[in-house]
């Protein structure tokens, strides 16, 4: 799957009941993957997900997770997660044994034997398109902060009338979109990076 893409479709079990993936149109959506349950960095990113739960929907985005795991080994953990924690996981974690849907969306590829190297999150716009992929090995978690930093981005440049810089955080200019044929954005010696009046 490359950004630009049509979300494959699919539907799974998940802690939450079945799960269709084209239900979630309409509103933006993280689809992410981890290598297994009872795992040291997927915890504490489970975890991290679950204290931020309300800002993501505040945003108008649903999360959606998905391992290798079966159904009973997801109620379990996150049931150990909420005794240990004190956080609840209220977003489905959808069971993936076949590896069917993680090769779908290229977490793993088809050499892979098992899923130990799938730690990657799919930002699907309303319309069902990926609109951003972040990859990450096994061994390093990823940074739910920057999760919601990439989301807010997202959807800040949705309409197509500007650009998120660097850092980029809300509230913050966001650039001017170069003009056709490259045309200088302004006069002035910054006329190729100009943030937006």
């Amino acid at each position: 799957m490359q950004i630009g893409d049509p979300a494959p479709d699919f539907s799974a079990r998940s802690t939450e009941g079945e799960v269709k993936l084209s239900s979630y149109r309409g509103r933006w959506l993280i689809f992410f993957s981890h290598p297994g349950d009872f795992t040291p960095v997927c915890t504490t990113e489970f975890v991290a997900l679950a204290k931020h739960q309300n800002a993501f929907e505040a945003l108008g985005c649903a999360l959606l997770g998905l391992s290798v795991d079966s159904l009973y080994s997801h109620f379990a953990w996150s049931r150990a997660i909420e005794q240990h924690f004190k956080v609840k996981i209220a977003f489905p974690i959808i069971e993936d044994p076949s590896m069917a849907i993680g090769r779908a969306y290229g977490m793993i590829d088809d050499r892979s034997p098992d899923a130990a190297a799938m730690r990657s999150a799919y930002f699907i716009d309303p319309s069902g398109i990926i609109r951003a992929i972040i990859s990450y090995p096994h061994n390093v978690g990823r940074s739910v902060e920057e999760m919601l930093r990439l989301m807010t981005a997202l959807q800040a440049v949705d309409d197509g009338n500007g650009l998120a810089p660097e850092g980029w955080q809300p509230g913050q200019a966001l650039l001017a979109t170069p003009a056709e044929g490259g045309a200088p954005l302004a006069e002035g010696p910054d006329w190729f990076c100009r943030p937006l009046p």
